[in-house]
């Protein structure tokens, strides 16, 4: 039986809206509208990730933002984002300086330089 909404403490869930905070972020400082239904595609696949590994693992992912980086890389890239915009964020990404993301965000960058 599914549940109505998620508790609080539910991991998955969290790590759902962390994404999600990440990538309005990354859209948000490129100033770009982020493509609505690849963004939900992104969660899903990150969802179906996370569902796919055994359960000891997720409480590895709480505690390891490398390891959710990682997931969140592989999402992004499952979930076709890094197809979208990709001249316009490929040559943002060429002047890595002049954007107002964190080093973290490269896990995204990188992808559009591929």
């Amino acid at each position: 039986m599914l549940k109505d909404s998620p508790s609080p403490s539910d991991p998955i869930h969290e790590l759902r809206e962390e994404f999600r905070t990440h990538l309005d972020t990354f859209y948000t400082r490129l100033k770009l509208a982020p493509p609505y239904e690849s963004v939900e595609k992104a969660i899903r696949a990150l969802t179906t990730a996370v569902h796919a590994l055994p359960q000891s693992d997720h409480s590895r992912i709480a505690v390891d933002s490398t390891l959710r980086w990682e997931l969140f890389r592989q999402a992004f890239q499952w979930s076709g984002l890094n197809k979208k915009h990709r001249g316009i964020i490929a040559g943002l990404a060429r002047n890595r300086a002049s954007l107002d993301l964190p080093p973290e965000y490269d896990h995204f960058l990188n992808l559009f330089g591929e």
